[in-house]
Parts: structure tokens; sequence; C-alpha cells
């Protein structure tokens, strides 16, 4: 079967997903639309990946696709044939190829597409219009399968899967040296792995961190990757004498992360919208406990008491309140992160769900007739 995967640019999901389709014993054809200069992946693409050239990035807009993107990828579907076509975000990648006339169809969300961009004006009409012509829709968590049934998506033809981690890569154990290294060797450290992006709550996170450090000196901050709130962050921490117990790491390639979550008590992250966060699930198959906002996909992977806490979204005081309780619980942390690993070994090891996505590819044939 030849795939022509569509998605915005490089991120280790999709280098996840287009080693699923090459382990599965078909050929994949990448486009990655807004180019791999905004590439967030530093592996290669999985052997046996083709990239396809693509000169139609510019001006590409969620719900907004110009005219000549679509006349750009008629002509790469001319040419490579594809038996099917996997496309996300579903008003970028999804809404262009749907556009261009792409059968079958499988589209894919990432999340705060369906969950944010669908709920009113013109996202939402993009997202109705594209999964009226996709052959099947495939999503995370039940929170965004609720949201495409309410666009008239058939659940018949809806996949849901967490997209699940690497269980060897990300497991507990060490991180030892990491803390040497910050000589933060006897303090408890909190860990966020998101870009600093409004979306992710990270004003909410560094507040709800300076309330809880102002009465726990043992408190420190592990902040990974990178955004426009970066500056902004930075003043805030700055201006509460904060500065020196949150360490900024930047962006942490794929084979480093396992030491960050390893050398953390916690994970910690206030995002005001996510499926099923795969830096959540990271975090669990690691052995951490979780602090995480109360939306519907974190609801589905965090329950208070067994594996983590929930807080409000958007309320540092309750953040803060999670990060000292869980301070004070560090002698129950190993039980809970017990629970956490066991969860991630349960339900989001990705050698078993990757099955699901050539499972969905087979549906989506069938229902448009079979390859070619």
């Amino acid at each position: 079967m030849r795939v022509l995967y569509l998605s915005r640019s490089y991120t280790p999901h999709d280098h996840r997903f287009l080693a699923a389709i090459g382990a599965g014993g078909h050929q994949a054809y990448f486009l990655p639309l807004q180019g791999r200069q905004v590439a967030t992946e530093s592996r290669p693409l999985p052997a046996g990946v083709e990239q396809i050239r693509w000169r139609a990035g510019k001006g590409l807009r969620e719900a907004l696709i110009p005219p000549g993107a679509v006349m750009e990828l008629r002509r790469v579907l001319a040419r490579l044939q594809p038996d099917l076509v996997h496309a996300g975000p579903v008003q970028l990648g999804a809404f262009l190829a749907a556009l261009a006339g792409a059968r079958p169809l499988v589209t894919m969300s990432w999340g705060s597409d369906m969950l944010l961009g669908a709920r009113r004006g013109l996202g939402r009409w993009a997202a109705r219009w594209t999964l009226r012509r996709s052959a099947v829709f495939l999503c995370d968590c039940q929170a965004v399968a609720r949201v495409a049934q309410g666009l008239d998506m058939p659940p018949e033809r809806i996949r849901v899967f967490p997209w699940g981690v690497d269980l060897d890569h990300f497991q507990p154990g060490g991180g030892r040296a990491l803390r040497q290294q910050l000589k933060w060797d006897d303090c408890f450290i909190a860990l966020s792995t998101r870009n600093l992006e409004p979306v992710y709550g990270v004003e909410t996170l560094v507040q709800g961190f300076v309330r809880a450090a102002q009465e726990e000196p043992s408190l420190r901050l592990l902040m990974l990757g990178q955004g426009s709130l970066a500056s902004r962050i930075k003043t805030i921490l700055a201006q509460q004498g904060m500065l020196e117990r949150v360490h900024f790491a930047g962006l942490v390639g794929f084979d480093a992360l396992p030491e960050y979550y390893r050398a953390a008590d916690v994970y910690v992250s206030a995002s005001h919208s996510d499926g099923s966060s795969i830096s959540l699930l990271e975090a669990m198959a690691s052995g951490l406990p979780a602090i995480v906002s109360d939306i519907p996909g974190n609801r589905e992977w965090v329950s208070a008491e067994h594996n983590g806490w929930l807080f409000p979204p958007g309320d540092s005081h309750a953040l803060a309140r999670a990060l000292l309780e869980a301070r004070a619980q560090r002698q129950k942390l190993a039980a809970i992160a017990r629970a956490a690993r066991a969860l991630a070994e349960q339900q989001a090891d990705w050698r078993r769900n990757q099955g699901e996505l050539l499972k969905a590819y087979e549906l989506a044939l069938a229902l448009e007739g079979g390859a070619r």
C-alpha cells in the first residue's frame, strides 16, 4: 500500500507514525506542509520514507487554504497515485486533502484542532466539511471523539487509540547525574515539557510554582521547550526572585528526554487543551506522578489519589497546593509512580497501539472499495 502522509512539519509524533507505516510493510510518502525548517524532531526520516518536495506552504493557515496549495496537492496526488491519504491537523492538512479530492482520506486530529479549533466559526465549518469527506477519523482520546460525533462523523468510522510511547525508552530509574549537574540533589523537582505558548498554560504553571516555592525552599522547576512566552515567563520569575530556582533546558531531543523525566519528582502541565498528551504518557511511563489541569483529556489518564493530582485550569493557587501536597507526601510518591507506570504499560504501549493505525487504514480502504 502506498500512503501519502500530510502533516504540519516534522515532529516526534510524525516520526512515530511514519515508522509504523513502514513497519507494516507499506510505502510512506511524507509531505510536511509548512516545511522541515520548523521541525522539532532531530532524527532523520525512518528508513524507506520518501519526502515530497512542497513549494506551496507559504500562506497556509487553518481553514484558510490558498487555491495554489490545492492545485499543487492535486499534482502530487496525480503523480504518486497513493492508495490512501493520511492527513492532519483537521483544519490544515486534512482540509487541504479534502479540497484536493484525496480518497480514501484518513483524517487525524492533533487534539486542539478539534477541542479548540472546531468550537465555532470557520474552524468548526472546515472540520465538519472535512469529516464528511473522510473515510475514517483518528483521534487519541474520547474527548476528541465526542467532538467529531457532534459534527456528524459516524461513530463506526471513528478510531480512538492513544498514540502511545516507547516503554523501553521511557522507564523509571536513573536521573541522578542531571540532579547533580544542576546541584539539585536534595531538591524536590517539578518538570514541565510543554512549549512556552498560551495554550499550555505556562503562565499559570509558573505562577503556581512561585506560590509554592515561597513556602517550600526545596522546590525547583525544570522547564523544557521554547515559545513566544519565554521572555514573559522569565520576567515573572525574576520579579519574584525565583529565576535561580528554575532551569530552562530549551528543546531537548528524543534521546535525551528520558534523563529529564527521571531527574524529576513530579510532572506538571497546566494546559488548557489536550487530547491524550504524549508528554503526560512519557511522564507516566517514566514513573512520574502527574499534577495536571482538570480537562477531559487528562481525566482519561490521571485520577486523584491514584496516580497524581488534578487542578482547575488557570488556577495557580490550586496548582501551588498540589505541588505542596506532593512534596509533603514524598514518601508516598513511589507507590503513585508504580501506578502511573502500570497504566502506561496497560494502555500507552505504542508497539501495541500502532496496530490500530493499520487497522484504520484497512477500514478506510474497505469503505472506499480497496487499494488500486
